[in-house]
């Protein structure tokens, strides 16, 4: 899929790089893109690659440009126009080219006014009739690696799963006894809105040659502030995604092995917190790693095991002849309604990878097919789990579901198991991309680099042990996840950037209906964080 970039020297866009690009827009403009030259010149600069974070697309790649197998089926003529022309009344009235090429030329090795440059990191975006970019050594960053677009649709449609359907399906149960059977109304509403700020996403990375990622799009609609502050949230949420693999760790190993205990030095580690230790100890090294590609192969495999996780749920109502009842179960439970808000928040957390997604396809006509696709399916899953698993577990349904299962059950085995060898793989993926944007403002010339780099990925981890045993609570900071920072990332900051972007071009209705989504995400993002502190504070004195 990324040929490794062997090349680091000063790369510039040639003119016929220019002449490329001005044809392909006279060619394929959409009503979304006729803002003027000057407009254009005055809001963004020209170029996005040199501002902090430059390692973001690189990192996330990985998430969304896994050569998974190809599945014919899911890329039938039929479903492609079906997605492509699913809201296009509403938001475009075009078609992009199916491979927009990126043709870089090497020009000349870096001098040593441009390596001090490069080392200084600035957050400052580049002067705007620059069209630069710059490339950190190889030799520091060895997975930083260039896809071009050949991802399929069956392929785009794997990873597009496997970001969104996570550990969340785990506590959909969960959310589900919180906020009682009409919390299931929440989660359509999320998925629908999610899949629609999806789609503005890609209509914001046409708006503009250069965008590639979503801090791009931050920076293209708010300036330097905007791919800051935007950068600084999805980097919270990926950071807390990793706090919540050590509890989840934790909690399934411990739930195996209730007995397991051990002393040292005077001190009594029980068993959650054994084993949040020794799976810290068993993460660290793969941190560590340079090249993560290996990894994401092996995390693509979590579409299967989300899948096997589901399936030993059913097995287990269904074969085993678990008692499924609805007696004691609630309609509503407004008292802890909000903390259902952010856990169904929490399951459509892909928005990060959407936009690397959506430049690794081949035919990006296809992208709208492969949100609706993707939302689809996990949506199905999510609602299916949470009332097999409400049904079956009632007001004693934990925060994993896993950990309701009956243990003696072959299928409960294969599910607990499932679910501790899948964030093994995961967490490093997650992680990286925090390291890799501290690890920026380290000076790339520094002889120090290699250290200061396992000083900065060691302290990450050591910091997500100890934040996960400080607050053990899986479904609450799960909870805590999506309504702080989720919100934001899947429906207020999609929404936001396609109003400052395309504004002046859409329809009222289009407004109204982003600042429809933008006040749901707000008020969600409020009650939920509230409600979701509130438990915990309650948990830990109370």
């Amino acid at each position: 899929m990324k040929n490794s970039v062997s090349d680091h020297g000063f790369y510039i866009e040639s003119d016929e790089d220019n002449e490329l690009g001005k044809e392909e827009n006279d060619g394929n403009e959409s009503d979304y893109s006729n803002d003027s030259d000057d407009n254009q010149g005055q809001r963004k600069p020209s170029s996005y690659s040199m501002a902090w974070p430059q390692s973001y697309r690189q990192s996330i790649d990985l998430y969304g440009s896994v050569p998974s197998p190809n599945i014919g089926f899911l890329g039938t003529p039929s479903l492609s126009r079906l997605g492509s022309s699913f809201l296009a009344s509403t938001l475009t009235r075009r078609q992009t080219p199916e491979i927009i090429p990126s043709v870089k030329k090497p020009l000349l090795q870096p001098t040593v006014d441009e390596q001090q440059r490069r080392s200084s990191h600035t957050l400052l975006p580049p002067h705007p009739t620059r069209r630069s970019s710059i490339k950190k050594d190889v030799s520091k960053i060895s997975h930083e690696v260039h896809i071009p677009g050949q991802c399929t649709f069956g392929q785009a449609v794997l990873n597009g799963i496997n970001a969104l359907c996570g550990v969340g399906i785990l506590s959909t149960p969960f959310a589900l006894k919180e906020g009682g059977w009409a919390a299931l109304s929440i989660l359509i509403i999320f998925a629908v809105f999610s899949f629609y700020t999806g789609l503005l996403l890609r209509y914001c990375l046409d708006s503009e040659p250069g965008l590639e990622t979503y801090p791009d799009i931050g920076q293209a609609a708010f300036g330097t502030t905007g791919r800051v502050v935007i950068s600084i949230i999805l980097y919270m949420e990926l950071y807390a995604c990793c706090i919540e693999y050590i509890i989840l760790e934790s909690d399934n190993l411990s739930s195996l092995f209730p007995n397991a205990h051990l002393s040292f030095g005077g001190i009594e580690l029980n068993a959650h917190i054994l084993f949040a230790i020794l799976t810290t100890l068993a993460i660290l090294p793969t941190v560590w790693l340079r090249d993560l590609r290996i990894l994401s192969y092996i995390s693509a495999c979590g579409v299967i095991a989300t899948v096997a996780v589901v399936l030993c749920l059913l097995w287990v109502g269904v074969v085993d002849d678990v008692p499924i009842h609805t007696k004691g179960t609630t309609t509503l439970n407004l008292s802890t309604f909000p903390v259902a808000m952010g856990l169904y928040g929490y399951c459509f957390a892909g928005h990060a990878v959407f936009p690397n997604l959506y430049r690794a396809m081949a035919n990006r006509n296809q992208f709208p097919a492969v949100l609706l696709t993707c939302f689809a399916i996990c949506t199905a899953m999510y609602f299916s789990v949470a009332v097999m698993g409400y049904s079956m577990f009632g007001e004693t349904t934990l925060s994993q579901y896993t950990l309701n299962m009956p243990k003696d059950l072959v299928a409960s085995k294969i599910a607990v198991w499932t679910t501790v060898v899948n964030p093994f793989t995961k967490y490093a993926l997650s992680l990286t991309p925090v390291a890799m944007s501290l690890e920026e403002l380290i000076p790339s010339n520094n002889p120090n680099f290699q250290f200061y780099s396992i000083c900065i990925r060691t302290a990450l981890v050591v910091s997500t042990l100890l934040v996960g045993l400080s607050v053990p609570f899986f479904g609450l900071v799960m909870s805590l996840t999506g309504s702080l920072f989720t919100m934001f990332v899947s429906l207020i900051l999609p929404s936001a950037c396609f109003l400052s972007i395309k504004g002046g071009i859409i329809s009222r209705y289009q407004v109204a209906l982003c600042v429809t989504v933008m006040i749901v995400g707000l008020v969600s993002s409020a009650f939920g964080s509230y409600s979701a502190i509130s438990e915990i504070i309650e948990e830990l004195f109370g």
